[in-house]
């Protein structure tokens, strides 16, 4: 096979309309375009959402709610979760993370007192719920809280 022999798939291409050949060809004179007005002019474009002058529905229809961009996103880890881990180990965001406890090192971490932790661990995060402290301090572990 040469560069040459190369043709493009069956029914992949199509043929371009040919406009503006006379009245035998089925697309002569106005070329398809119509009789006069604004879409029969060269370079006639509308943009997204026009109506034709009339007041677009997207800008009668009434603006709704508040995006807070100072809002602080925390993902939650349930104290039961950390039973994962061994015992006396470190238990950081990034491992929060290789475990798939968490989705994302760009929120904050939680964790919830939910359960029962059966090791005694180092929990680093940015939040604490007071029972989460009281279990893993009960388990003879440590809270560290992350600025």
């Amino acid at each position: 096979m040469r560069l040459t022999e190369l043709k493009p798939a069956k029914g992949s291409t199509k043929r371009k309309k040919k406009l503006g050949r006379g009245c035998g060809s089925g697309r002569g004179k106005t070329s398809g375009k119509g009789h006069k007005g604004q879409t029969s002019r060269s370079g006639s474009k509308s943009m997204l959402g026009f109506e034709g002058g009339q007041m677009p529905l997207i800008r009668k229809l009434p603006k709704r709610g508040f995006n807070n961009k100072f809002k602080v996103i925390y993902q939650i880890v349930n104290v039961e979760r950390l039973n994962a881990f061994k015992d006396g180990e470190v238990v950081d965001i990034k491992k929060l993370k290789e475990v798939n406890l968490i989705s994302t090192l760009a929120h904050r971490v939680k964790i919830l007192g939910n359960g029962e932790l059966l090791k005694p661990l180092t929990v680093c995060a940015h939040k604490f719920t007071q029972s989460a402290r009281d279990k893993i301090e009960k388990a003879k572990g440590t809270v560290k809280v992350i600025a």
